[in-house]
């Protein structure tokens, strides 16, 4: 127990040394002088990848001959490392040189050592290289130690990931000067498009590992800024310990000195006024030192000196909020802002003027987050879950999005960067041509009919829908003007806003979704904390448990609707009838109260959202009961895959495409058919040109899209016909995987010409119209 303790200790330490590193060689240096300590091993390697050349280098060691360090390498299927990394599995040996594979490499010193431990350094299912140990004494390892070396290269691959990364786009040079190199760093496709700008990093308030690295443009203001703010937070240290010096005993008062010998001038404040002076603002400065300081603590043996980790945090992060709160400046953003976060929001995009916003990057979340959702909604190119790009270092650099492919090129070389000015001209041209259809109906080249409405959330969509010519609406998000308050909103103001969604575009149908709270969307003034909240307390749920927020909603809606009549509502998250039954009754009852009150209102058609496999399955009963059926896409294909849309981890598991959702939608239309009730689709599948081709042939009434993507979704239907949308499905339905129907649907829509696709300059081709 205590050599398992003692390993755990260990390998943290390690982990948390190299999360320190300033360097990728330094990160490595870290790692095999620290596993060779630990496991009293005469010799440590790590060997990298060198994604160029494919090969395995020598770039790291102790115990061997350190003059060949990145000189020389392995191919890579050569040597026991070879092995390793192609098997993708540990080596463990007591006689390395009687290995089939094994390869002499001279120079480095290794002949002697008889014993061998391999283990692949694998991240995101890409090997980075390989993690070596070696002894002149001829065993095999055993299976501790093997299992800590396993869990060691496990632990350190995201950080040998991320100190390549941020390797990649600055180093120094022999010089000591500091460059910038040329860089891509995969994601996931957001919003599709492409985007050329200069990166806006934002970050969350007083978020010490979010404050981008910037340069300061007056020095001796960024100082006096940053000692007013230190004489601020001394005052609130010197407040607090007077407020509580009655209720502490006198050695937990000694905190509070501990606070202000921390907060003098020659102490912290002295080392962040150093980086200043090298040009930093302080906001970066304080950041970077403080957190040098917490790494430090958090090594130490010592339980209580680990612990004094937290009390330089929260004087980080005192200082920081006082260094954000009085940085009044107005943020200047560039022609062409792209904007960088480690997890972008709504109220982000609010804050970029329009006409300079270009793109999105977002490190954490994925395509179906609901920020990506707004950026499709808005036409702006955004790629997500960007794990390995060191967003705070890429503040004022020029970058390239690739929305199609969800890539982002740092410092793109020149010839690069005009195959992708090309492309964007192309687009360009593309939207111009799509604005032509406008006005011309929806329907196949043999005169099969589908309308094409719109999904809104924001007054900036009404008007932008009615221009791409959407025919009603299929989805309004009424939680936007929930989550844009400080309380709930009066029955007054949710008749307002109702009112102003629905008259622009009566006649026209407008669909209203009931409250959809929880998941993901969370109100600040109605907190829900959960430990799942997908498959908790959200959607239809919450608002049944609070008949009070329902039935203001709902007499909102109707008397919004009084003389227009175009609109309809939508339950949300139904799993089963009893929901239903429920909701419905409270429905009944405000209109019934409405009637009551002399106003002259129908009920509206009513409808629900199928978006658990439940519902699925229960489509023909819930039919029954209601006006019409639509298909919520985005979380029905998260609940049948079991993949959280909004983990990056896992995006690439989030298929659209995949079998078993393409018969889910299937089951869903023939069954609501069968009760003679309208079924459509509000989900991001029916923006997808190539998916509505088999939307069309499922035999939905109706698709519902962000505006953006109506054009060209109008663009793909007319120009096929019915029966051949039909072959293509009898096809797909088929297939096994989501890419072979992917791939089939281009391939086959592009030889049928019906569509027009750019290449991407790093990948193949993409749908784009």
């Amino acid at each position: 127990m205590e050599r398992r303790t003692s390993m755990l200790d260990a390998l943290r330490n390690i982990v948390q040394e190299v999360n320190g590193a300033k360097d990728l060689q330094t990160a490595l240096d870290v790692i095999v002088s620290r596993v060779r300590e630990v496991m009293g091993t005469e010799v440590c390697t790590v060997y990298l990848r060198d994604p160029d050349t494919e090969r395995f280098v020598f770039m790291a060691n102790e115990g061997l001959n350190p003059d060949f360090i990145g000189k020389v390498s392995l191919g890579a299927a050569e040597g026991l490392v070879g092995q390793v990394a192609t098997r993708e599995e540990p080596l463990n040996t007591d006689d390395a040189e009687a290995q089939p594979n094994f390869r002499f490499l001279p120079g480095i010193g290794e002949e002697r050592y008889s014993s061998f431990l391999g283990v692949p350094i694998i991240h995101q299912r890409r090997v980075l290289g390989v993690l070596v140990v070696q002894q002149v004494e001829r065993r095999r390892f055993d299976e501790r130690e093997e299992a800590f070396l396993v869990t060691c290269s496990a632990q350190l691959a995201g950080v040998i990931a991320h100190a390549q990364a941020t390797g990649s786009i600055s180093h120094i040079d022999q010089s000591g000067v500091k460059t910038s190199g040329s860089a891509r760093f995969q994601g996931v496709p957001g919003a599709s498009g492409i985007a050329i700008g200069h990166a806006v990093v934002v970050s969350p308030p007083a978020d010490l590992y979010a404050v981008p690295h910037r340069v300061s443009t007056n020095v001796e203001e960024e100082l006096h800024f940053f000692n007013d703010c230190l004489i601020a937070v001394r005052k609130d240290v010197q407040d607090l310990s007077s407020k509580l010096s009655d209720r502490l005993a006198p050695q937990e008062q000694a905190l509070f000195d501990v606070y202000l010998a921390m907060l003098d001038d020659n102490a912290l404040p002295a080392e962040v006024v150093e980086k200043i002076r090298g040009g930093e603002w302080a906001q970066g400065a304080l950041s970077q030192v403080i957190l040098a300081h917490v790494r430090t603590f958090e090594m130490m043996e010592d339980r209580y000196l680990q612990e004094r980790s937290v009390d330089v945090k929260d004087l980080g992060r005192r200082l920081l909020a006082y260094l954000q709160a009085a940085d009044t400046d107005p943020v200047v953003y560039p022609k062409r802002a792209v904007l960088v976060g480690e997890e972008l929001t709504a109220s982000m995009l609010g804050d970029v003027p329009k006409e300079n916003l270009v793109g999105l990057v977002s490190v954490q979340g994925s395509g179906n987050s609901h920020v990506a959702i707004l950026a499709r909604a808005m036409g702006i190119p955004t790629v997500m879950g960007c794990l390995d790009l060191p967003f705070t270092q890429v503040e004022g650099a020029e970058l390239i999005l690739d929305g199609y492919n969800g890539m982002v090129h740092y410092n793109a070389p020149p010839e690069l960067r005009a195959q992708f000015q090309a492309i964007a001209a192309e687009e360009q041209q593309i939207s111009k041509e799509l604005e032509s259809l406008r006005d011309l109906p929806c329907e196949t080249t043999d005169g099969h009919r589908i309308p094409l409405w719109v999904n809104t959330g924001l007054m900036a969509d009404v008007v932008r829908s009615l221009e791409r010519g959407a025919e009603g609406v299929g989805l309004y998000r009424t939680e936007v003007p929930f989550l844009l308050r400080d309380r709930f909103p009066s029955e007054e103001e949710q008749r307002a806003i109702y009112r102003q969604q629905l008259e622009p575009f009566a006649p026209l149908p407008v669909t209203m979704r009931t409250l959809d709270i929880g998941g993901d969307k969370s109100l600040p003034y109605f907190p829900i904390e959960e430990a799942n909240p997908f498959l908790g307390w959200r959607g239809i749920r919450v608002t049944l448990d609070h008949p009070e927020i329902f039935l203001v909603q709902v007499r909102a809606m109707m008397k919004a609707s009084q003389g227009l009549n175009n609109l309809r509502i939508m339950l949300p998250m139904v799993s089963n009838v009893q929901e239903l039954d429920d909701a419905l009754q409270l429905i009944y009852r405000a209109h019934d109260e409405l009637l009551e009150e002399g106003l002259q209102l129908e009920l509206p058609p009513i409808g629900v959202m199928v978006e658990v496999p439940s519902a699925v399955y229960q489509a023909r009963e819930l039919a029954r009961r209601v006006s019409f059926l639509s298909v919520g896409s985005n979380d029905l294909t998260q609940y049948l895959l079991a993949v959280d849309r909004n983990n990056a981890r896992v995006a690439d598991l989030y298929h659209a495409y995949h079998p078993a959702v393409l018969q889910a939608l299937q089951k869903v239309v023939t069954d609501g058919h069968a009760e003679g009730k309208q079924v459509s689709i509000c989900g991001e599948l029916a923006g997808d040109p190539a998916a509505a081709v088999l939307l069309l042939a499922m035999g939905y009434d109706m698709l519902s899209m962000n505006a953006t993507n109506l054009p060209k979704v109008k663009s793909v239907i007319r120009n096929i016909s019915f029966s051949d949308a039909k072959k293509l499905l009898d096809s797909v339905m088929k297939m096994e995987t989501s890419q072979e129907i992917r791939l089939f649907l281009e391939e086959q829509l592009v030889a049928a010409g019906v569509t027009r696709m750019p290449r991407s300059p790093t990948a193949s081709y993409k749908f784009i119209a």
